[in-house]
């Protein structure tokens, strides 16, 4: 499906060049009496060619008055022999990092660009504070770190409640690197079914942590007493926020 998008992009664009170049190839023509100069065709031709990013794929041929083209067939050949491949490369080592291991590390790169959202989205609202010294630049970069160390582990620790695949690190490292990537039976149970194994209700994090911030700590009074004592109390825990307390260790 990719080779075939490449290819129809590609062919649309040359079309679309050559339309472009056709329209300034006639401009040419019409100027018989004070010929359009090489710079100019060339400047004209230019800006075409950096608008449709396919200059490699036309040869070329500009003179004072004279503009002509044809299509290049060994570059586009080249280029369509690589149409739906990438190629991932690495500095590293065989022994330390092995082809299907380079293509696992280089999806990674989804899960830095989640780190950012995070810092910047809904999570963590880290909003943007302008410093004056690289010492309060490092020691914010620093705080905005640990708060998402914090979460990652909670994430982590609460998997089983959310709509997370808790079978993924397992599945990375024996499945296809190249292949989608299917979700675990689990995972889709939890999805479909919306109930953890414990039978409870699958939260995403944000929910969860909502969930979690209505237990409360109140302030009781005994005004029979003359001494007005008071004490604090905790509300029970919901099935849920018990069983989140459980995995979090608290």
């Amino acid at each position: 499906m990719l080779a075939e998008e490449r290819r129809r992009k590609r062919e649309e664009l040359m079309a679309a060049t050559e339309r472009e170049l056709a329209r300034i190839g006639r401009e040419v023509t019409r100027r018989k009496r004070k010929p359009l100069p090489e710079a100019e065709i060339a400047l004209k031709v230019g800006k075409v060619l950096n608008r449709f990013k396919v200059a490699k794929h036309f040869e070329l041929t500009i003179a004072d008055g004279a503009l002509n083209w044809q299509r290049h067939p060994d570059s586009i050949s080249r280029e369509a022999a690589l149409d739906g491949v990438y190629v991932v490369r690495t500095s590293e080592d065989s022994s330390r990092c092995s082809g299907a291991d380079a293509v696992r590390r280089y999806k990674s790169l989804a899960q830095v660009e989640r780190a950012f959202r995070c810092l910047k989205g809904i999570d963590l609202r880290i909003r943007p504070i302008h410093h004056r010294t690289a010492d309060h630049v490092r020691a914010h970069i620093l705080l905005c770190m640990l708060a998402y160390y914090v979460e990652w582990h909670m994430r982590q620790a609460l998997a089983p409640l959310l709509f997370e695949d808790e079978e993924l690190g397992r599945d990375r490292k024996r499945r296809d690197p190249v292949a989608p990537a299917e979700p675990s039976i689990s995972a889709k149970r939890k999805k479909g079914e919306h109930v953890t194994a414990d039978n409870l209700e699958v939260h995403s994090f944000q929910t969860l942590l909502a969930a979690l911030g209505t237990r409360c700590r109140n302030l009781c009074s005994l005004p029979a007493e003359a001494s007005g004592a008071t004490f604090q109390q905790l509300t029970q825990p919901t099935p849920l926020q018990a069983r989140a307390f459980e995995l979090l260790g608290v």
